[in-house]
């Protein structure tokens, strides 16, 4: 008679076990399969996570050639256009030559109806490399670049830390200029 009451409280302690174990399982269960799940982003959310732009670089120092860049995708014009800039400052990635002397930042930029201003620090007329061609390359670059990238913008007028009559050692940079695809290398 003894053993009865033992298989009594073996069972009751049984049922308990079993079903806390049940439970535990049914919850790593569920974690799996959560983990596993791919989750779905569409494709409204990833194109506004990105921004394509066109970034304007030297190919063997003669000539433009494109290079496509993704950065953060933004609201404002005016924090896009910034970006834009960093990216163009930040040198290429591919095969082409940097543009514009190291140590150049943007300032301030502002956008007035079709025209964009981009102040640039003295770094950007003082380590200019010498010659007529570096300073197109390095000013069409920036032009082009904006110009091509917010379609609204026409002409950019460049300054020099606070001049807006700046002049290059060969460019005078004192009225807007308009993009030009002529020193475009096509491949």
């Amino acid at each position: 008679m003894a053993l009865q009451p033992r298989k009594k409280i073996t069972i009751s302690m049984l049922v308990p076990f079993l079903v806390f174990i049940l439970f535990f399982s049914i919850m790593i269960w569920q974690k799996y399969r959560a983990s596993q799940e791919v989750p779905v982003v569409s494709p409204q959310h990833q194109a506004e996570s990105y921004r394509s732009v066109i970034l304007f670089f030297a190919d063997a120092g003669t000539q433009l050639a494109r290079e496509t860049r993704d950065i953060d995708s933004c609201d404002d014009d005016i924090d896009c256009l910034k970006s834009t800039l960093d990216e163009l400052l930040n040198g290429p990635i591919g095969e082409f030559e940097e543009t514009l002397p190291k140590g150049s930042l943007v300032n301030d930029v502002r956008i007035e109806g079709s025209l964009a201003t981009i102040e640039f620090n003295s770094t950007f007329s003082e380590a200019m490399t010498s010659g007529s061609s570096a300073e197109m390359l390095a000013v069409y670059s920036v032009v082009n670049t904006v110009v091509v990238n917010f379609p609204r913008i026409q002409r950019v007028k460049l300054n020099v830390a606070g001049n807006t009559a700046s002049i290059l050692r060969h460019l005078d940079l004192s009225d807007p200029l308009s993009p030009d695809y002529s020193l475009e290398h096509y491949k």
